[in-house]
Parts: structure tokens; C-alpha cells; sequence
């Protein structure tokens, strides 16, 4: 029998992604994968639909999100896996992102204003359609209007860190996160190490709670899963995830689902994990 193989992190609409839940399902059974994971940034309200497409279909589905957080100044993301999805805290604090969220857009549209660019706010939260908007809406709504011939100029043009449109997201520090995540009862997990290049920092992390590390991402080479593989046993025996970080089929800017092979007893170990840390 073939290995199966599972994709522990996925967008949709919800957030910055393009695909309907329905889609993401669907497209999911097409790769044959076993289990798969929402994780949609600071936000969980996909998670009943594409549970619901996921059963329907006989593939496992773990509700999560990915938390945006901050530590000593650098912005880190926080997986959050075998979340309870009506946990109260946990919806209020992510609206309260939520909210961060929008503030930022209205700073980012504000920006372009003063440097010429008539965006209206209206023009991005139509386009997004979500309650956490992000600059990816901004880039679309950019391109849309005619104001960038592609997203990527977008960002880098206006949007990206020190550009002229440029604003900071306002962040939860990062044990916040990891607090929230235990207490809505999930695994807390350090998303795609290799892009934040702040690995003095994950001690810290694993001292405040931290489960585990995203080792498999589809910018993560070779040379770079082994490293943090082995980290992870080095800290303790951290628990290792991976996923395509999948935000839908757009022009190859993001990777396709289930394009990072990940197996899936990496699954069976991180529900072992939570039993135990239930049981105590």
C-alpha cells in the first residue's frame, strides 16, 4: 500500500488565499492526500466548510489557523493545529486581529493616497470579501484597478517592508500565541523557520510552550528540513510538521496542494503529543 500523505497548511478565501473551502477539498482528493489542515492567518471561520466538504470526501480534516505574532521586533507565525473552533477566546481574539488587520489596510490606502495612488479602502474589503484582509487584497486590488501590471509589482513597488506604502502590522507577542492556541486545546507550531532566519530565538519559544517546527515547506530545500529535523530533536524532541502553504492555483506564484510530500505518521506523532499533554 502506497504512503499516504497529508498537507498541514492551506488557504482559502477566508484569508489571503484564492479557492473556495469546496475547492480545496476537491483538490485534495484529486492529490489523494489522507488528512490536510485549514490554517488561514489569524482566523478560523473556513474551518466548518471545509470540514464539512473534507467528510464528505473520506479525507481527515484538522482545524487551525496561523497566528501572526511578534518576538523582539521580527514577525513570526504560529500554526495552530486540533483547534476548538468555538472556543470564546479563541474567537475573540481573533477578531481582535481580525481588526489589526483591517487597521492596516486603511494605513496601506492611506499611504498610496499621499504618494498619488487613488486606492479607496472600498476597492480592497470588496475584492477581499474576508474578515482578514491582508496586503495580498492591497496587491490585487492594485493590479485590478490598473495601477500595477502584476502583484509582485505590487508588493515591490509599494508594498513590501520599507516601500514608499509601507505599514507595520500590529502583532500579539508570541507567547500570547502559543498561550492561545494551548488553551483552545491545539499544538502550537513555529511556521516555515527557514524564511524568518531568527532561529536563536525558537529556545526561547520552546521555553514559552512552542510544540514544534514546520520543517517541510515549499521553500524549505533539502539541506534546510534536515537542519531544523534536527533541531527539533536537539530541543527536546519538538514535534516536526509540513505543508505546501498552498494559497490556490495563481500563475505559479503559489505552490499547488499537496506539492510538499509530507507522511503521514508526522500526523499520528502530533495527535500522540496531544494526548499526552491532555492526559496531563
Amino acid at each position: 500500500m502506497a504512503q499516504p500523505y497529508i498537507d498541514l497548511h492551506l488557504h482559502t478565501l477566508f484569508s489571503d488565499g484564492i479557492s473556495t473551502p469546496e475547492q480545496v477539498a476537491e483538490d485534495a482528493q484529486e492529490m489523494e492526500l489522507a488528512a490536510i489542515a485549514l490554517t488561514d492567518h489569524d482566523t478560523i471561520e473556513g474551518c466548518p466548510r471545509l470540514a464539512k466538504a473534507c467528510a464528505e470526501r473520506g479525507i481527515e480534516f484538522i482545524p487551525g489557523t496561523e497566528l501572526s505574532t511578534d518576538i523582539d521586533g521580527h514577525e513570526m507565525h504560529l500554526l495552530g493545529y486540533f483547534l476548538d473552533t468555538g472556543n470564546e477566546e479563541l474567537i475573540r481574539e481573533t477578531t481582535r486581529y481580525q481588526q489589526n488587520r483591517t487597521d492596516r489596510v486603511h494605513g496601506l490606502v492611506e499611504q498610496l493616497n499621499r504618494i498619488g495612488i487613488p486606492l479607496r479602502t472600498d476597492q480592497v474589503f470588496d475584492l477581499a470579501k474576508c474578515k482578514a484582509p491582508g496586503r495580498p487584497h492591497v496587491a490585487r486590488a492594485l493590479v485590478k484597478h490598473g495601477f500595477c501590471s502584476t502583484t509582485d509589482q505590487a508588493f515591490v513597488r509599494y508594498l513590501r517592508k520599507n516601500a514608499p506604502a509601507w505599514v507595520p502590522k500590529i502583532n500579539v507577542c508570541f507567547a500570547d500565541g502559543i498561550r492561545l492556541i494551548h488553551q483552545s486545546g491545539g499544538l502550537a507550531i513555529m511556521a516555515h523557520p527557514g524564511l524568518n532566519k531568527i532561529d536563536h530565538l525558537i529556545p526561547r519559544m520552546v521555553e514559552a510552550g512552542l510544540d514544534g517546527i514546520e520543517c517541510w515547506h515549499t521553500k524549505h530545500p533539502k539541506s534546510t528540513v534536515k537542519r531544523y529535523r534536527e533541531m527539533a530533536a536537539r530541543l527536546g524532541g519538538l514535534l516536526v510538521t509540513g505543508g505546501s502553504d498552498c494559497h490556490g492555483p495563481s500563475r505559479g506564484r503559489y505552490p499547488l496542494i499537496g506539492t510538499v510530500r509530507v507522511p503521514y505518521d508526522i500526523l499520528d506523532e502530533m495527535k500522540r503529543r496531544l494526548s499526552r499533554a491532555t492526559a496531563n
